[in-house]
């Protein structure tokens, strides 16, 4: 039961998202969301997708603010390709954390800024660090966006409900720091636990090195310094994203202030966490726009643009990253495909030598014997021995 749930769950959750989405869109008219588009224009879209590559930037160098030991080209680059899976592959946001995993380590010798090679322990450790340093700024993100929400009419039905998930959020996020900090020992039974559900040549690979993972843990969340310097840049960040938000709506002709667009944006940001299990936040995303945008005056069209617009510029930055990321991983295969070829060709014979076995050895003694025992002469005096034929 459990087996079936866990795979109907995501195709259930990305249909009642298809119907949401097509909901809205009916509702709101494929007409005036087109003109509101035209209004954006090629020039006004290509600006929001380098707005979003700035904050991508500006989000892999919050990583390394955390966790100094990789280098800021290999975050940026692992943290555009977990969130292009995430916005573009049918998978929920957990599966384009995994793909970060993998994005981290990519290359043919991945190695630290000190030259250390880097393995899943370090990838995996440097993963959790920076999405909860992200849940960090995020949390704080909206709780700004809480009090600019605070005094316009109809917003109580949002402030009270986010109010209780930012709390829950906030203990959520204290025990999955504790556990991170100090459960070594919880630690150790996940992956005995899933230890038994994987392939095994990886299950020596995760049950041997739980030990390296939560030493490279500790080590990272022994400086405070950093994880608080990497929350306040990831806080900056969600900042970026309020105000490309308000780009966004001055071009589809809705003239808000900047800090309604920071209630709009920390409110859907919020509701989209809630809904973290629904593939590309499929309905959810366009749900909260399309709510938030009738608090504020928006036009529902206009706010359903806002959302599509969100999403192509998701696609326009996430098709490429990942293109990229799959030439790298093919790379990389083929390089460890080529070495364990060449460690399993066998090794060159060793030149073979001239070597008279031993019974041929103690036969010619035995007639240089009888030679001399005959002929009374020694060894010695004969100028050339002739040895006998062995098969």
């Amino acid at each position: 039961m459990t087996k079936t749930l866990k795979k109907t769950l995501p195709v259930l959750l990305s249909l009642l998202g298809v119907a949401l989405f097509t909901f809205i869109a009916a509702k709101a008219g494929i007409h005036p969301v087109m003109e509101a588009l035209s209004k954006v224009g090629v020039g006004g879209f290509l600006l929001l997708a380098a707005f979003q590559l700035l904050i991508d930037v500006g989000l892999g160098i919050a990583w390394h603010a955390a966790v100094p030991m990789l280098g800021v080209r290999r975050l940026i680059g692992a943290r555009l390709v977990r969130d292009s899976a995430g916005a573009c592959l049918p998978f929920s946001q957990l599966g384009g954390m995994v793909i970060g995993v993998r994005a981290t380590l990519a290359g043919v010798d991945p190695r630290t800024s000190e030259g250390e090679e880097l393995h899943w322990p370090e990838g995996v450790a440097a993963n959790l660090v920076d999405i909860t340093t992200e849940v960090l700024g995020q949390i704080a993100f909206v709780l700004i966006a809480l009090l600019c929400l605070i005094g316009h009419h109809g917003a109580g039905k949002f402030v009270w409900p986010l109010i209780g998930g930012m709390v829950l959020l906030s203990l959520g996020i204290a025990g999955f720091i504790w556990t991170q900090h100090r459960g070594g020992a919880m630690i150790r039974r996940a992956a005995a636990f899933l230890g038994r559900h994987i392939a095994s040549e990886w299950r020596a690979a995760l049950i041997g090195n739980t030990e390296t993972f939560q030493a490279r843990l500790e080590d990272l969340w022994s400086r405070p310094d950093r994880i608080s310097l990497g929350a306040f840049c990831h806080l900056l960040c969600w900042m970026g994203s309020a105000a490309m938000t308000w780009l966004a709506l001055q071009l589809l002709g809705a003239h808000v202030g900047f800090f309604s667009s920071v209630a709009i944006e920390g409110v859907v940001c919020g509701i989209m966490s809630a809904g973290f299990l629904v593939p590309g936040a499929l309905g959810v995303q366009e749900a909260a726009y399309v709510a938030l945008g009738m608090i504020f005056g928006i036009d529902a069209q206009i706010s359903l643009s806002l959302s599509l617009l969100r999403r192509g510029r998701d696609i326009l930055i996430g098709i490429p990253v990942l293109l990229v990321w799959q030439i790298i991983e093919m790379r990389r295969l083929r390089h460890e495909r080529n070495g364990s070829a060449k460690k399993s060709e066998p090794a060159p014979a060793p030149a073979r030598k001239k070597v008279i076995a031993p019974a041929v050895t103690a036969l010619a003694g035995n007639i240089k014997k009888e030679a001399t025992s005959r002929d009374g002469k020694k060894p010695d005096d004969n100028s050339f021995v002739t040895a006998p034929r062995v098969l």
